[in-house]
């Protein structure tokens, strides 16, 4: 069973101790703003047939772990560790505030990569159709003196490709 989980929160809004702020800059959280969670949330969604049972940890969650394994190349128990150390990673993966408790067990990974890797391919396409979006929506920027500079020149030259290392299948 899953259960469709809020949206994204402004890293202002993330809940740290003792009046400590995120900073902006930071890739995780430049990261979560550019993956389209709502949109990915609803094919996961469709991944569950049962409307009983317990419920599903969230996409956010589920999907943002994987993310961070791959990028840290990390097992299963370091990756929980790392979420429950780090607040970025923290905001990241969807939490309201810093939690000092491990997100998930860590064997929950197994579950998190089966249910998403059939979706792969779709959560690739709308990340990078976002991403595409936002850049055409975004106005142009111009250089700090105001003068844009001359545009760049088109790509030119010769592009010399060495195939020995591309697979063939040679029937002998």
């Amino acid at each position: 069973m899953y259960k469709f989980q809020s949206k994204q929160i402004s890293f202002t809004d993330f809940n740290m101790p003792l009046g400590m702020k995120l900073n902006p800059k930071n890739r995780w959280i430049k990261k979560a703003g550019v993956i389209p969670w709502d949109k990915i949330e609803r094919l996961y969604a469709g991944t569950f047939d049962s409307v009983n049972g317990q419920v599903a940890k969230p996409l956010q969650l589920a999907l943002g772990a994987l993310l961070i394994q791959v990028e840290r190349r990390i097992s299963d128990e370091e990756t929980v560790l790392q979420i429950q150390e780090t607040p970025c990673l923290q905001y990241f993966c969807g939490f309201p505030g810093y939690v000092d408790e491990p997100p998930f067990d860590a064997s929950l990974m197994v579950y998190f990569r089966k249910r998403l890797t059939d979706l792969l391919g779709e959560i690739n396409e709308l990340t990078i159709c976002e991403a595409f979006n936002s850049e055409e929506s975004d106005p142009p920027s111009s250089d700090e003196d105001g003068g844009g500079g001359p545009p760049d020149p088109p790509n030119s030259g010769d592009l010399i490709i060495d195939a020995t290392c591309a697979p063939q299948n040679i029937d002998g």
